[in-house]
């Protein structure tokens, strides 16, 4: 496995040639630079513009070329304040080409759900994204490892198949108790 300590999506990104699948599992991350913008929307200011503008460029950009750019967000109902947050901005991810799916922790055995969160490119290499211990990004673990690889895909399949589109999951029943 390979370690990279700083930001590894947009090398990982710009060398899929089909695929890029992510898994995720947290309830909240704490990314620096959505610190001022989570902060806002608890305090019920008006959202403005912040770095998120980099990810859904790299995504419009990889799914240009063809590549299918998805995530599965398990999620604990009802919602935390960070997943509220991310249900009012996720559209601009959406807008941008990238098919992001919701999936209620209560309606999937706890033990079918991994302990970290992870990317699948091409179906051949597993990213495990990497938090320190104020859950801030710390970089990937890299792998080709196939039988990781075969694992993390029949996982992120099989949670897939339950999943539910993001905007069916905004105005779903599903969602009205958070």
């Amino acid at each position: 496995m390979e370690l990279i300590p700083t930001n590894p999506w947009p090398e990982l990104f710009r060398h899929v040639r089909q695929s890029a699948c992510h898994l995720e599992i947290r309830d909240a991350y704490a990314v620096p630079a959505e610190s001022e913008p989570f902060r806002r929307f608890l305090a019920g200011e008006p959202q403005q513009e912040y770095g998120k503008r980099a990810w859904t460029d790299l995504v419009e950009e990889t799914t240009a070329r063809g590549v299918t750019v998805s995530r599965v967000r398990v999620v604990t109902v009802p919602h935390s304040d960070y997943h509220r947050w991310l249900l009012s901005i996720t559209g601009s991810n959406v807008d941008a080409g990238e098919d992001i799916r919701y999936l209620p922790r209560h309606l999937v055995d706890s033990s079918e759900i991994p302990t970290d969160d992870f990317w699948i490119f091409d179906s051949q290499k597993v990213a495990f994204n990497l938090v320190d211990q104020s859950g801030k990004p710390a970089g990937a673990a890299v792998t080709t490892d196939p039988r990781i690889t075969e694992s993390c895909l029949a996982v992120q399949a099989r949670l897939w198949r339950e999943s539910i589109p993001y905007r069916e999951y905004i105005s779903s029943s599903v969602n009205a108790t958070q």
